[in-house]
C-alpha cells in the first residue's frame, strides 16, 4: 500500500499475559482530498490521546491520503475502555467534525489473547473486507 508509512504499534499500557483483549479496526474513506487533509491534521492530537488512554493496550495507524483512505488498529482492555476513549478528549470532537467528510467507513472488532499482540495489518484488513 503506497502512502505514509504506518505509525508503529505503540503500547500505552502493557496488558497482562494470557488475558483477553478487545481489538478494534477501522477504515475511513474521505469524499475529497480536502477531507483527507483535515483527517491528517487531526491525527497527531488523537494519537497523543491514544498514547495515554486508560485501557489502551496497543495502536497503529496507516494512511493513504492521496487515495483518501485511513486505517486504525487498536487493542483495548475491554469494549468499555474503547468506548470511553471515543467519547472523551480530542477524539470526540474530531470524529464529529470529520463525519461530513466521510464517503465510507468500515469497522471490525473481535477478541484475542494479549499474547497475540500486536495484531497484523493483514488480519485487520481481512476482517474489514
Amino acid at each position: 500500500m503506497p502512502g505514509i508509512p504506518a505509525l508503529p504499534w505503540i503500547v500505552p499500557n502493557t496488558p497482562p499475559q494470557h488475558t483477553e483483549v478487545h481489538v478494534f479496526a477501522s477504515r475511513f474513506e474521505t469524499r475529497t482530498l480536502w477531507g483527507a487533509l483535515r483527517f491528517l491534521v487531526r491525527t497527531p492530537a488523537v494519537w497523543r490521546q491514544v498514547g495515554r488512554a486508560p485501557g489502551a493496550h496497543g495502536a497503529s495507524l496507516k494512511a493513504q491520503p492521496l487515495r483518501k483512505t485511513f486505517w486504525t488498529l487498536s487493542a483495548w482492555e475491554s469494549a468499555d475502555a474503547l468506548k470511553a476513549f471515543t467519547r472523551s478528549g480530542v477524539h470526540r470532537p474530531a470524529s464529529r467534525a470529520l463525519a461530513a467528510q466521510m464517503r465510507d467507513a468500515a469497522f471490525a472488532s473481535w477478541q484475542t489473547s494479549s499474547d497475540q499482540l500486536p495484531v497484523s495489518w493483514e488480519e485487520a484488513e481481512r476482517r474489514l473486507a
